[in-house]
């Protein structure tokens, strides 16, 4: 019985969190023209299920998290070319991008104080979600008129005059996707090193 309300328990509380990031999701800082946004620290509720409910239920909530996601900008999937495309999409701009965030414990446990490895975590998967999406920017939405666009307008027109098609394309992607990125990250760490100072009992490790 105490077995049951336990999970049962954590399955209301992981849902909740779910609930709460999606709704955090829909409150942007700023958004990005062609994708991305800075949002008001939506990776946060699901960055706090691994750090209490460990790697098993952090990564099922940030799964979930990412199939509501996909849901939400499935409208996205109408402009990727080819069927590859359209399944790096969902891989890599949502089913991994937000999944990887369940396994914020597995970097946070072993550092001490709290607060440490609450913000190396986060930093960490935030840095993993940077990652899907810059490998997302050349596999997925690799255009070099539009790369090319963007950087002159973004100011390094002299800078890429001369790069080939690739190498552009890879820059593109790595500056456009850092400068949403960047400021959530930051944003998201503050926010956790914060909670976990004046909430550290949040962060305890549930059984």
């Amino acid at each position: 019985m105490n077995k049951t309300f336990s999970k049962t328990r954590i399955l209301v509380e992981c849902a909740l969190m779910v609930a709460l990031a999606t709704i955090l999701g829909f409150i942007p800082v700023y958004e990005l023209p062609r994708g991305g946004s800075v949002t008001l620290v939506s990776m946060a509720p699901i960055l706090l299920v691994s750090h209490r409910h460990g790697v098993k239920w952090g990564v099922l909530t940030a799964f979930v998290h990412s199939l509501i996601q996909l849901m939400l900008g499935i409208k996205n999937l109408a402009w990727c070319q080819t069927f590859g495309a359209v399944v790096g999409c969902i891989l890599l701009d949502y089913v991994l991008a937000f999944t990887l965030l369940g396994l914020a414990c597995l970097v946070a446990r072993p550092k001490k104080p709290l607060a440490l490895g609450v913000g190396v975590s986060t930093v960490i998967m935030c840095f993993g979600r940077y990652l899907c999406s810059f490998l997302s920017g050349y596999i997925v939405w690799k255009d070099y008129e539009t790369a090319f666009e963007w950087m002159e307008g973004f100011g390094w027109g002299a800078a890429i005059a001369n790069m080939g098609e690739n190498a552009l394309c890879w820059l593109y992607s790595a500056v456009y996707n850092a400068t949403y990125m960047i400021p959530e990250t930051i944003l998201t760490v503050i926010a956790m090193v914060v909670l976990a100072g004046v909430a550290p009992r949040l962060f305890n490790r549930q059984k």
